[in-house]
């Protein structure tokens, strides 16, 4: 028996109906799986209501894939695939797989062959990239950042010193509650000509994104990126 194929489905970035961020196309594929693993099932079948899914939900077999996975439970999730099924990969926002739990199952599946299609939808890095104006030729995705102020600093100076040699743009991200932290510890640490980007709320109604200079940030009145969803990016 062949195996099925592992469809990696994005998920709007906030409150939003999917039809404004998929293509009809992805939407028709997503209604006729029967078969998801998924951050949280609570949201996940909100957002599969929402795509109008042909199988009603308690139809569907949703499996949770998170931080509180086991890595010896990550086999069983893919028995849909090998059974022939087709299985969707959803995360709680953007596009699974990146900075995201998914990644693991996505590597289990290339390494028994089998077919992995990913599907074009909201990326809040490569938005945030997009809308930054800094160097979108060469860049690198840093995840989270230390919580710590003073390993945050550390890091923060060893990538600002890395952005000045390379001319790359370094991208990363920070759990919303502590996005205020972060900004202060950039504007504490970071030379006056470097350039800092804040993208907030990407493809949302309150949507932010704006690139000054360290010593211009400091002469502003701050953004409100408090428990919002944010990018950060710097140029040294």
């Amino acid at each position: 028996m062949s195996t099925g194929t592992l469809y990696l489905i994005p998920v709007p970035l906030g409150p939003t109906s999917p039809s404004s961020c998929l293509t009809p196309e992805v939407l028709s594929r997503i209604r006729r799986l029967r078969h998801f693993v998924v951050e949280q099932a609570k949201t996940a079948r909100a957002f599969l209501k929402a795509t109008g899914t042909d199988t009603p939900l308690q139809e569907l077999q949703l499996t949770e894939l998170n931080e509180h996975t086991r890595p010896d439970a990550l086999d069983a999730l893919l028995s849909p695939l090998r059974a022939g099924h087709d299985l969707g990969l959803l995360s709680e926002a953007g596009c699974p797989a990146v900075a995201d739990p998914g990644a693991n199952l996505v590597a289990l599946a290339q390494k028994e062959n089998i077919r992995v299609v990913p599907f074009i939808g909201p990326s809040s890095l490569l938005l945030a990239l997009m809308a930054s104006g800094l160097n979108g030729q060469r860049f690198a995705f840093q995840g989270y950042l230390p919580a710590k102020e003073a390993e945050r600093a550390k890091a923060l100076r060893e990538l600002e010193a890395e952005s000045r040699k390379k001319q790359q743009t370094q991208l990363f991200i920070e759990t919303p509650y502590r996005n205020r932290q972060l900004f202060d510890t950039l504007l504490n640490t970071c030379q006056p000509g470097t350039r800092l980007t804040v993208a907030t709320d990407l493809t949302l109604a309150g949507e932010f994104v704006l690139t000054r200079t360290i010593q211009a940030w400091k002469k502003q009145t701050p953004p409100e990126i408090e428990r919002r969803p944010t990018v950060f990016l710097l140029l040294a």
